[in-house]
């Protein structure tokens, strides 16, 4: 299925507002092994930024650290500035987390599963009953509110997450695969719900995917991952201009010196021959013009090579790069040099500054506070379903670079 971009991943992120998102040089190690290696990122309000990689790449730990539910080897991390590992239930607070499978109970309905996430929440009765009204209906689930959630299908059991992960009310939305195993159009209304909550409540969402045209469409930043590095991170158009680009695609179009279109015979003589040009072949989507594969920058050459034969050109335009083909470029790069990248050996295109973290008022010294899903107003889905990860054995229990389940 192609995706196309939306708009609202063609919308810059405003530079101004504070990043509710914060990662710098985060690690961790299994042993000898390295799942998350020196990463740092920054998202801010308003802002969808995607982490793409293969599944083992490192996304989950990521989000895991973020969450508080596995602890880093080094670097740190501030979500709304409040340190994940110091305080992981303050953060709970501001974050609504739906991780890729969703649990609910099968035997209560939709409005009843809200209703008891609410309840773990300390949501007050009638606020949580206008909220969960509020949510049924935005994610499109309002006819069947009342209906067993053992009835749903995947796309439905999604939509109710994202309404679960929503009912707290939260600055920031992880979605963790979001859109795994859904059938296409399920993937379409999934994805339409995320750009709509993004755009109407202004809130950052971090979408983990190993999807690529699902990333392209709504994500205005991409991270990619490559065995637990970033190895690149900015916008799609960012990465397409990145130096290790191999080729262009540039649709030309010219008239003859009589004014009348120049045709694919007089274009591919005139521009065959051109240094750089590597092919030049119909545009099948537009007859009388053609396509020209050639190096990265080519577009000034070609109108060079057609004004030289008495043609003027009157239509150039390169291709953007899909984002399919930018990620095997730049992983085809990091696996050939994996040791060429400037420090922390991630390749930004966006580079967040080295700085530290600033740290939340009042928390430094506080001892990390022990878990339960009554845990005054942080339960979400992860503790329904055994969120605490990190039980204090040294061990994590639910991570995907771990060989835990995904």
């Amino acid at each position: 299925m192609v995706t196309q971009a939306s708009p609202l991943a063609e919308r810059g992120r405003d530079s101004t507002l504070e990043p509710v998102i914060e990662a710098r040089r985060l690690t961790k190690r299994y042993g000898a092994r390295v799942a998350v290696d020196d990463l740092s990122f920054e998202v801010r309000p308003g802002e969808v930024f995607g982490l793409l990689g293969p599944n083992g790449a490192g996304k989950t730990t990521t989000v895991l650290m973020l969450l508080g539910l596995t602890e880093p080897t080094s670097g740190e991390a501030r979500v709304v500035g409040v340190d994940p590992m110091r305080d992981p239930l303050e953060v709970k607070r501001h974050v609504g987390y739906m991780p890729d499978t969703v649990g609910f109970y099968d035997g209560l309905s939709a409005r009843e599963n809200l209703a008891y996430t609410a309840r773990l929440n300390r949501i007050p009765r009638a606020e949580a009953a206008e909220r969960i009204s509020d949510l049924l209906a935005q994610v499109g689930l309002a006819e069947v509110a009342a209906q067993k959630v053992d009835t749903f299908s995947r796309g439905m059991r999604q939509r109710l997450g994202v309404a679960d992960a929503l009912l707290k009310d939260p600055s920031v939305l992880i979605l963790d695969e979001p859109t795994a195993s859904l059938d296409p159009e399920g993937v379409v209304e999934l994805l339409a719900l995320i750009e709509r909550i993004a755009l109407e409540r202004r809130i950052a969402v971090l979408l983990s995917s190993h999807l690529l045209d699902q990333v392209q469409a709504i994500c205005q930043r991409v991270g990619i991952f490559y065995r637990g590095r970033l190895i690149a991170e900015g916008s799609v158009r960012d990465l397409a201009s990145e130096g290790s680009r191999t080729q262009d695609v540039v649709e030309v179009g010219a008239q003859a010196s009589d004014g009348h279109p120049a045709g694919v015979d007089l274009l591919t003589a005139a521009l065959r021959g051109t240094p750089g040009v590597a092919s030049v072949a119909p545009d099948p989507d537009a007859p009388g013009r053609v396509l020209v594969t050639g190096a990265p920058g080519i577009a000034g050459a070609l109108t060079s090579a057609l004004a030289a034969t008495g043609l003027h050109p009157v239509h150039l335009r390169t291709h953007e790069e899909r984002l399919d083909a930018i990620y095997a470029r730049l992983v085809h790069a990091a696996a050939e040099a994996p040791a060429a990248a400037p420090e922390g050996r991630t390749v930004s295109l966006a580079p967040a500054p080295r700085r530290s973290i600033r740290r939340a008022p009042g928390r430094a010294g506080h001892r990390r506070p022990e878990r339960s899903d009554q845990d005054g107003g942080n339960a979400d889905r992860s503790n329904r379903d055994g969120g605490d990860h990190d039980r204090g054995d040294g061990h994590d229990h639910r991570d995907d670079d771990a060989g835990g389940p995904r």
